[in-house]
């Protein structure tokens, strides 16, 4: 498939279109209308293409920006590159796979977790929240716990939506994962009752922190 061009794949994603699921899609602030699974069945019949990645990122399309996610090689990217990327990424979707296949996978994550942390741009900031709460998760060494739940109890109230969500993930993290902050994790939620009343479909847990803290606890134990 080497021979694949943009053009191409473009031609393919507009036969995948589909109506009732750029509706759908729509509903949850993301402008594309490929079916998911179809976009992942052309990501692996293409296999790992790397300059065709940047080249159906370079066009601004949603669909074809998610399928250059797939067929990336998230190591190659410079740094200031990925910076330029995350900025682009507008749309939930784009936004979420970028952070979650391509940053986390990146040598430069960490520095780019620290100069996003506290962007004035709401959206690159909640990459920078996403990337702590990994961080809080997986490797919480040096971080300072306490400081997080100061600007988590200060800010999160007041945060545009997207960066709401991710400071209550993180949140909820360092409450489910550290013993020794989970009073206080609990204790800001309930007070900021941030998510509190988010509909919740059967069998799921509620994103409402001092829930959702529970709960996992409950299941680890």
């Amino acid at each position: 498939m080497d021979t694949t061009t943009v053009t191409d794949v473009m031609a393919e994603l507009a036969g995948l279109e589909d109506p009732k699921a750029r509706e759908v899609n729509a509903r949850h602030g993301d402008d594309h209308g490929v079916n998911l699974g179809a976009l992942r069945a052309l990501a692996k019949r293409l296999k790992t293409q790397h300059d065709l990645a940047r080249q159906l990122w370079a066009t601004g399309d949603v669909s074809a920006r998610l399928l250059a996610i797939l067929i990336c090689r998230p190591r190659a990217f410079e740094r200031d590159e990925v910076d330029v990327m995350l900025r682009e990424a507008r749309t939930p979707k784009v936004h979420d796979w970028l952070v979650n296949y391509v940053v986390k996978k990146s040598p430069h994550s960490e520095e780019l977790r620290l100069a996003w942390f506290a962007d004035p741009d709401p959206v690159v900031a909640s990459a920078g929240w996403a990337l702590t709460t990994e961080r809080v998760t997986k490797k919480p060494e040096s971080l300072d716990l306490p400081r997080l739940l100061d600007v988590i109890e200060t800010e999160m109230k007041d945060a545009p939506d997207r960066l709401q969500w991710a400071m209550n993930h993180c949140l909820a993290q360092i409450g489910i994962e550290h013993a020794e902050h989970r009073t206080r994790a609990i204790d800001i939620g309930e007070r900021l009752e941030v998510l509190k009343d988010y509909p919740t479909s059967p069998g799921c847990t509620s994103p409402f922190a001092p829930t959702w803290i529970s709960e996992m606890v409950r299941r680890a134990r």
